[in-house]
């Protein structure tokens, strides 16, 4: 495994139709296809963090999408892919081990930074991100989860009478969101003695009355004693203290043999799912061009989001940000194509020694990373 840099931030490009708050990288080569990223932004600050990692030996997908704020999205999108690798070189490679303990050492660092800025930013004990990962290494593919971001697999399933090739979409990751009936009673098993500690509010199912999502980096006032009864936990009105933790940063982790059948795979943070189906978004990718389908499907998305509010497309582009949340939410998606069985090295285009790692931009905005990274992560009292 090679050396992992640091990421770069891309030089993609913001709007797509005039829209001020698209971030989108068309097309780029990794070692066994293509791939493709877009963002955009709906929150005051982007919550959503991604990055894409590529080698000739390996690549690395991370979507992170906070909540709460910027703070542990960031956090994530500098500190995991560098732990991955060190334990990685440590064990000899990649393996289900490997990425739950870069996952546990991002929490534990992310611990570490809350307690230090706890003083002048309290609200950071409430802040936290789920994480997806994706690895493809030696043709094996890892996906690794907290939360609700979602990694969708686009798979050749048969050939119709007129010879045309139909596609399934293949859900591989698992969404931890009380929403789902089965992660809801898991954690209620966790808090036998709490009838409260998931309840029904403001329309959906939420952990204390406060999250929707059980598995995250951060959160750390619904995971560590020390901040169960600290004033920023108390503030939501729980009606009975915690007498345990309520959330983890335990992630899922699938792996599997990529096989010819497997075409591409879809990474996305709720914002697209909350207005795409698995099968939507896969056929929309399975229909249309490589180039720019990341941003193909951010615009379905917000198609759909308009629809809802019988509005038009060209009426969502052009609302603010911050206002823009009350309409849909930040939207990560990378699509990544599978060329492996063809031994295609990036469509030809991926040289054999090249390796590099692209960050989206922190904020689309401004889109000026390292002046939001420094305000965030250097308070002033």
């Amino acid at each position: 495994m090679m050396m992992l840099r640091s990421c770069y931030r891309c030089l993609g490009r913001r709007g797509g139709g005039s829209d001020g708050l698209l971030w989108h990288s068309d097309l780029k080569p990794h070692a066994s296809g293509d791939y493709s990223i877009a963002v955009v932004q709906a929150n005051s600050n982007l919550e959503d963090q991604s990055q894409v990692f590529t080698s000739p030996s390996a690549t690395y997908i991370g979507v992170y999408d906070g909540h709460g704020g910027p703070e542990a999205s960031r956090f994530v999108n500098k500190h995991l892919f560098p732990f991955l690798h060190k334990f990685a070189m440590e064990q000899g490679g990649l393996s289900a081990e490997v990425i739950k303990k870069a996952f546990h050492a991002t929490e534990e660092e992310f611990l570490r930074l809350v307690k230090r800025v706890l003083p002048v930013r309290p609200q950071i004990a409430s802040v936290g991100s789920c994480c997806l990962l994706g690895a493809i290494s030696n043709d094996v593919l890892y996906v690794a989860n907290l939360g609700d971001s979602r990694a969708v697999l686009g798979r050749r399933v048969s050939v119709d009478s007129k010879h045309k090739v139909k596609v399934a979409a293949e859900r591989l990751s698992t969404d931890h969101n009380v929403a789902v009936e089965e992660v809801r009673k898991e954690v209620e098993a966790l808090h036998p003695d709490d009838s409260h500690i998931v309840v029904y509010t403001r329309g959906v199912w939420r952990i204390k009355g406060i999250i929707q999502v059980s598995r995250s980096i951060g959160d750390v006032y619904l995971k560590k004693p020390e901040f169960y009864r600290d004033p920023i936990f108390q503030q939501f009105g729980n009606p009975i203290p915690l007498k345990r933790p309520a959330m983890t940063a335990e992630p899922s982790v699938l792996s599997r043999k990529l096989r010819p059948q497997d075409l591409f795979l879809i990474f996305a943070s709720d914002g697209l799912w909350e207005q795409l189906s698995d099968e939507a978004a896969v056929e929309i990718v399975f229909k249309n061009p490589r180039n720019g389908i990341a941003k193909r499907l951010v615009r379905a998305a917000l198609q759909e989001a308009a629809k809802k509010r019988e509005m038009r497309y060209d009426d969502i582009k052009n609302i603010e940000k911050g206002i823009r949340r009350h309409f849909h939410d930040d939207i990560t998606v990378v699509v990544i194509y599978l060329d492996h069985h063809k031994n295609s090295l990036g469509g030809g285009r991926f040289k054999p020694n090249a390796i590099g790692c692209i960050s989206a931009p922190v904020d689309i905005y401004s889109l000026n990373a390292d002046e939001a990274e420094e305000d965030l992560f250097n308070p002033v009292s």
